[in-house]
């Protein structure tokens, strides 16, 4: 081979060596991109308590006439059974100054599709959405009276299959809850006692509960305050 007709062959090794090198730093620079993405979504979802996979972190409460728990879609079920279904958190929880937020829907039934038991200091109580029939909202229990009996009382209408925002944030002073954003229950404790029903009490210290209806639980947040 003579130099002329050597030339265009280095010419077109020289040119397979760049474009090799070129693809290189492009695979990396994207393998890069997805490493650090994934950083991102993780550190932005540290404060999730539920993992849309499995409930670790969490026990099915032994209720006795429960209906069946289980992870479907990214969602906690919590099966229709003869009084409370739930789950109970078995990792440490803060007993006061944090704030609690997921998303809830009822699937069938028509009582509490969220029962949220949780401390405020040494005292339990129970923050119910759609009980007593399914529209009431409140505390169980203050001074003895229940979530349909006391100043918390709201009552609202909830559709069926329709997930709801649920908030709340329990300080040493007020406990407050709000559901799609809407205010629903402000209540400053006081020297009020605060206590809960005991159809919840192995809920405690921290679970969440429905009531002879099917639920649906998701994007379950723990954050201090």
């Amino acid at each position: 081979m003579n130099m002329d007709e050597k030339l265009p062959f280095m010419k077109g090794i020289l040119m397979l060596l760049i474009i090799m090198l070129y693809l290189s730093g492009c695979t990396g620079s994207i393998n890069k991109n997805i490493e650090d993405k994934e950083s991102v979504i993780e550190a932005a979802d540290s404060n999730l308590i539920f993992d849309g996979k499995t409930l670790e972190g969490w026990r099915i409460t032994n209720f006795g006439p429960q209906g069946p728990v289980y992870v479907s879609a990214g969602n906690i079920i919590l099966g229709m059974g003869d009084g409370c279904t739930g789950i109970t958190w078995i990792k440490d929880f803060p007993l006061i100054n944090y704030e609690v937020s997921l998303e809830a829907k009822r699937v069938s039934g028509n009582d509490f599709f969220c029962g949220i038991t949780f401390p405020v200091g040494d005292d339990p109580c129970t923050l119910i959405v759609g009980g007593w029939g399914g529209t009431v909202v409140g505390l169980s229990s203050i001074d003895n009276m229940d979530a349909s009996e006391n100043e918390t009382t709201t009552l609202m209408n909830f559709e069926k299959d329709r997930w709801y925002d649920i908030c709340l944030m329990v300080k040493e002073d007020t406990i407050k809850a709000f559901i799609d954003g809407v205010l629903v229950v402000d209540f400053a404790c006081d020297s009020k006692k605060l206590s809960i029903r005991p159809e919840v009490n192995l809920s405690r210290p921290f679970g969440i509960a429905s009531w002879s209806t099917t639920a649906a639980l998701r994007n379950i947040r723990l954050d201090s305050i």
